[in-house]
């Protein structure tokens, strides 16, 4: 009997500590499950941040590879620029040089002259005037082959000079002297004309002469006539002219 007894309390004692181990369990089980849920979010979550950061790498390097190969382009076209510019100076420089023998040969032929093995230069050419520092050619063509201010400095230009330019008076009586058959309105065109409201030589400097006050009449430019100095008359009329240039340093 007491046998019996001692076994039917073993089992009773057995049930009840079955339900409080399974009951002792279940939060273990539980956190193991959140634990594995958190670790899976967490290799599910840094797996994307990973992927897309590769991504975003990705693109940067191609953009970089592209920004390079644009830049290695863009390198290739200034370096060809670079040769065609120094193909070009040097080009320049071949014609200019060529140009100044050119001219050097020019002004021998034009000022010199050879007489018995020897070359002689003048400090004019033929048919223009010296005065000190200065060549002028008087150009005194009939009436039908007299021209207007224009085509007079034109003119001038085309023989490497301009209209005459007067610095003082002692070049304003020279070129006076000089306006042969010359009276009235009738004269020669000087380097001297209206622009912007103001009398201004063809040098782009302005006129300093006091002794001579005329109006800056638009579409004015100004004559020298013999013994009686300037005079201010439409650019538009047809007049002899003076040409000017440097004398030949020798």
């Amino acid at each position: 009997v007491k046998v019996h007894s001692q076994t039917s309390e073993q089992t009773a004692d057995t049930n009840d500590k079955k339900p409080h181990t399974l009951t002792q369990s279940i939060p273990t089980i539980a956190v193991s499950w959140v634990i594995l849920f958190v670790i899976l979010a967490l290799d599910i979550y840094f797996t994307s941040v990973i992927s897309e950061n590769n991504t975003k790498l990705t693109e940067e390097n191609q953009n970089l590879k592209t920004r390079n190969q644009e830049l290695e382009t863009r390198n290739q076209e200034l370096e060809t620029q670079r040769n065609n510019l120094t193909q070009q100076i040097e080009k320049k420089e071949t014609e200019w040089n060529e140009l100044n023998v050119t001219r050097a040969q020019w002004t021998i032929d034009a000022y010199c002259s050879i007489e018995e093995n020897q070359t002689h230069c003048n400090v004019c050419q033929d048919g223009w005037l010296n005065n000190t520092s200065s060549c002028y050619a008087i150009n005194n063509p009939g009436l039908n082959e007299q021209k207007n201010w224009r085509e007079a400095q034109e003119n001038c230009r085309g023989k490497g000079s301009d209209l005459v330019v007067i610095v003082d008076k002692k070049e304003k009586k020279y070129v006076s002297d000089h306006s042969w058959e010359s009276s009235g309105t009738r004269g020669y065109w000087i380097g001297l004309r209206v622009e912007d409201g103001r009398w201004k030589w063809v040098d782009g400097s302005d006129l300093t002469e006091e002794s001579w006050i005329e109006p800056p009449e638009k579409d004015h430019c100004a004559i020298s006539v013999k013994h009686r100095g300037w005079k201010s008359v439409s650019c538009s009329e047809r007049n002899r002219w003076i040409c000017e240039k440097a004398a030949l340093s020798v």
